[in-house]
C-alpha cells in the first residue's frame, strides 16, 4: 500500500472515531432530556388536577353565594 492510502485510511478512522464519540454524547443528552421531560410531565399532571379541583370549588362557591343572595332577594 502506498503512503497516501494509509494516511487516508488513518484520517477516515480518526473522523469515524470522532463521529462515534459525538453520537454517544448526543445519545446521553437525549436520554437525560427524556428523563427530565418524564419528571416534568408528572408535575404538570399534578398541577392540572389541582387547577381542576380549584375550579370546581370556585364554581360551587359562586353557586352557593348566588343562591343565598337570590333567596335573600326573594324574602324582601
Amino acid at each position: 500500500m502506498s503512503q497516501d492510502i494509509k494516511e487516508y485510511r488513518n484520517s477516515i478512522t480518526l473522523h469515524l472515531t470522532r463521529i462515534s464519540a459525538d453520537l454517544e454524547h448526543i445519545k446521553e443528552k437525549v436520554n437525560d432530556n427524556n428523563k427530565h421531560l418524564l419528571r416534568l410531565n408528572g408535575r404538570v399532571t399534578e398541577t392540572e388536577k389541582q387547577i381542576s379541583s380549584i375550579k370546581g370549588m370556585g364554581g360551587a362557591f359562586v353557586f352557593i353565594i348566588g343562591s343565598v343572595l337570590t333567596w335573600l332577594g326573594i324574602e324582601k
